[in-house]
């Protein structure tokens, strides 16, 4: 395997009862790569997350590590839940809780442990949040809290499962800037997306499950593909600087 390879997915199948999840995929995840894995409900995004997590085994193919990584160190920001989003717990003690792989069967967390979520916090600009409690946030300001999470978990790769689900525009557009800004601070991301719009903005390579055959590539490959140009139309707009082209997706 490549020295800057993270993972390495061959020919990954699952199946449920009679029913296929996934079916041969295949992709690579390098450094500094943010790989945005899109499909239709039902196309397998979830189960290829467990997967990847370690919390099930391909039923056939192969999914490998590089660069030192494990699975339980991946820093996984999942999809919420109503009753996750009403949880009676202080900031702090969320973001603490990213340590807990780490911490393995020591009883209390240590200095580093408090001292690393005093850093994801301060990182993410909600350090005077640290003892509000998390279900009386907005939810631009709960998904920054689990984002601190995970990077508690990781210094290489964040797995983020529907990040922007249920939020206002303006806190969608500040938390991809977000997770921009963390990408080139070097961690590598891997995002999971209904939106194949905003996929394309903050992207460097497209997964697209659930079509025949499936797409994996750049963002520019992605575009010119067959399976591209079906889910997507070029609009023109205004800007600044003159025209430019962007990518919508076809609802």
């Amino acid at each position: 395997m490549p020295i800057n390879t993270l993972i390495r997915c061959r020919d990954v199948s699952y199946s449920y009862e009679s029913a296929a999840a996934l079916r041969g995929v295949s992709f690579d995840v390098n450094v500094g790569d943010a790989l945005c894995v899109v499909g239709e409900n039902g196309s397998g995004k979830s189960t290829l997350m467990t997967l990847l997590l370690g919390l099930k085994a391909p039923q056939s193919g192969s999914i490998e590590y590089g660069g030192g990584l494990r699975a339980n160190q991946i820093g996984y920001l999942p999809q919420q839940t109503a009753a996750q989003k009403d949880f009676p717990a202080s900031v702090r003690e969320v973001v603490l809780s990213g340590r807990l792989s780490a911490r393995g069967l020591r009883p209390f967390y240590t200095r580093e442990d408090r001292a690393s979520a005093d850093r994801h916090m301060e990182r993410l600009g909600i350090t005077h949040l640290a003892n509000r409690c998390y279900r009386e946030l907005s939810g631009g300001q709960q998904q920054r809290t689990l984002l601190a999470r995970a990077l508690c978990a990781t210094q290489s790769l964040l797995l983020l499962d529907e990040p922007v689900a249920g939020l206002d525009p303006l806190a969608t557009n500040d938390l991809y800037q977000l997770i921009d800004s963390i990408r080139q601070e070097g961690v590598t991301i891997i995002m999971v997306s209904h939106d194949i719009q905003s996929s394309i903005r903050h992207a460097t390579n497209i997964l697209h499950l659930h079509c025949e055959p499936i797409f994996f590539g750049t963002v520019d490959q992605y575009i010119a593909s067959p399976v591209g140009q079906r889910f997507l139309i070029p609009v023109p707009v205004c800007a600044a600087d003159g025209a430019q082209l962007a990518v919508h997706a076809v609802q």
